[in-house]
């Protein structure tokens, strides 16, 4: 129960696993941001207890400690509102509201809370700007500059702008106004796990905390707000990231976000982190537009690179776009991909991290332990090249929620077709979103086993999965660094599922770099097209199963 001094009181009630408790929706149970704080309290305090070790309960109990004492002063400060009200752009929800003014004692900096999402905010020290930033607890550790001075976002008005094609990005993640905050100076660090009331925590959370509560309940998009920010705080998404957990943990969470003014702010937050991803045309056409991904131990560069010929033979009339993302880490895998001492040496670092994920997944604590997991790993350089994909795959689907094409075609190679089945995936959370006209994965550096209906879900064509028991690298390398877990592009994807083909290629792919050169699309069948080894279809050697 929350009981400030002026007599209102908000009580919350809920199991452990619930990703929103119950209460009653009114008075101080209106401001969503007080709710979903204090209901992090309270699940911090349960993790305080029962989290397996003594790090893990004193970082619960920094967590809880941390909402105990925003809670407490929102609540304050929602217990003693004036009548006097500003209007302008939330830079916590970015959506046009009014903010209404908390009465305080002369000389006390003044706040505000967002008629919205319930976060206290302020104005925006941009001079003549009439938008509102978010409000910390001292006001003294950040300067009052909205999300669109601080570059948390490219722009107020256009966070829900379309694109007329997929190469216009750049201009939507353009900035509208000049960053104010760029050597503003901030009071003290902002610890991971700890920080929960910076403007990209509380965009951050409806995000993870959906994806997460969807994993142990059925819940989805902002439901499950407070679920993720108890879970995970929200230091990690404060310096760019997505949160610890990683893309594919986002995907179920993202849903209506996407093309919307917090998959912008996602997306700003993502590109800020790669510098390299950049989306390039390869050519125009008149046909359903493909993208394609490059992975691990592909060509890398600008233009066709690989993709000239197979993409060519099947889609002769489509434009093309090639994605371009994770040049560092990919570069480090490069080590894993080696003959010799240095392979031998990344494979056998991947054990050791191995080991010690498999000590972990032990821990059954509803949710947690994909996380912990996931944090033991995140030095590893195929698991951070992994959760880049992931990442890279959600934001590409925000891209592409934000055109008015009805369908795309997904190519991709290794981690990027480990990407492309994330687009797809966060793709299906989207009503009335662009379709997935067809996927081919070429050996997907994913897990074989998960409930692929969300993959298929808006697949017209089919997902092909193109996959080799020859490729050294998924045999060897993934298994290692994802404690033994045996990858799509090596065995296929199981259960099988209605449009997912399994494509065994190999007979004539003997390694990780062989797809481009011997694999021909697969094409869906029909009375004139009974020859499999004609040009855009599947090579004569290959053989194709919808079982696993």
């Amino acid at each position: 129960m929350v009981t400030p001094p002026q007599g209102q009181s908000l009580t919350l009630s809920g199991a452990a696993t619930d990703p929103i408790p119950q209460f009653e929706k009114s008075g101080l149970g209106t401001h969503a941001f007080l709710v979903d704080h204090a209901w992090a309290y309270a699940l911090s305090r349960f993790q305080a207890v029962n989290l397996p070790d003594l790090g893990q309960q004193k970082n619960a109990e920094k967590r809880a400690e941390e909402a105990r004492k925003i809670t407490e002063w929102v609540a304050d400060l929602a217990d003693d509102l004036s009548d006097e009200e500003k209007f302008g752009w939330c830079s916590a929800c970015i959506k046009q509201q009014g903010h209404r003014k908390v009465k305080q004692p002369v000389g006390q900096l003044p706040a505000y809370l967002c008629n919205g999402c319930g976060t206290p905010t302020w104005s925006c020290a941009g001079i003549g700007c009439k938008n509102m930033a978010v409000r910390d607890r001292t006001a003294l550790k950040m300067q009052p500059y909205c999300a669109e001075h601080r570059h948390d976002i490219p722009g107020f008005a256009k966070a829900d702008s379309e694109l007329a094609a997929l190469n216009e990005y750049e201009e939507f993640l353009a900035y509208d106004k000049p960053n104010l905050a760029r050597n503003a100076k901030i009071a003290g660090a902002v610890g991971a796990g700890v920080a929960l009331a910076t403007p990209l925590a509380y965009f951050g959370a409806p995000v993870v905390g959906g994806a997460i509560g969807a994993m142990v309940g059925g819940y989805s998009g902002a439901a499950a707000t407070s679920f993720g920010l108890a879970l995970l705080g929200g230091g990690s998404l404060a310096i760019g990231g997505l949160g610890m957990v990683g893309g594919t943990y986002v995907v179920a969470g993202l849903g209506a976000a996407l093309g919307g003014s917090l998959g912008a702010s996602v997306m700003n937050a993502y590109v800020q982190q790669d510098k390299s991803f950049h989306i390039e045309m390869l050519r125009g056409g008149t046909g359903i537009p493909v993208v394609v991904c490059n992975g691990f131990l592909s060509e890398s560069g600008k233009g066709w690179g690989e993709w000239k010929d197979i993409v060519t033979r099947r889609y002769p009339d489509s434009p093309v776009y090639r994605v371009h993302w994770g040049a560092r880490e990919l570069r480090h895998l490069e080590l894993l991909g080696g003959n010799g001492a240095a392979g031998a040496f990344g494979i056998a670092a991947l054990k050791n991290a191995a080991a010690r994920a498999a000590k972990s997944a032990a821990i059954k604590i509803n949710a947690v332990a994909p996380a912990l997991i996931a944090a033991d790993l995140a030095k590893n350089p195929w698991h951070v090249a992994k959760n880049r994909a992931d990442k890279t795959g959600v934001i590409l689907a925000d891209l592409l929620a934000r055109t008015d094409e009805e369908s795309y075609v997904l190519i991709g190679h290794s981690l990027g077709a480990r990407a492309m089945v994330v687009t797809a995936q966060t793709l299906s959370t989207k009503p009335g979103g662009p379709r997935v006209h067809a996927a081919h994965l070429l050996g997907p550096a994913i897990g074989a086993k998960s409930d692929w209906h969300s993959l298929t879900a808006t697949v017209d064509d089919a997902v092909y999965n193109y996959h080799s028991k020859m490729d050294d690298v998924l045999k060897y390398v993934y298994p290692a660094a994802q404690a033994g877990q045996t990858p799509a592009g090596y065995s296929g994807f199981e259960p099988a599922v209605d449009r997912l083909k399994n494509v065994d290629v190999s007979s004539i792919v003997k390694s990780h770099h062989d797809y481009h050169h011997n694999v021909y699309l697969e094409k869906a069948a029909s009375p004139d097209e009974s020859d499999p080894g004609r040009p855009g279809g599947t090579a004569p050697e290959a053989s194709v199963s919808a079982d696993a």
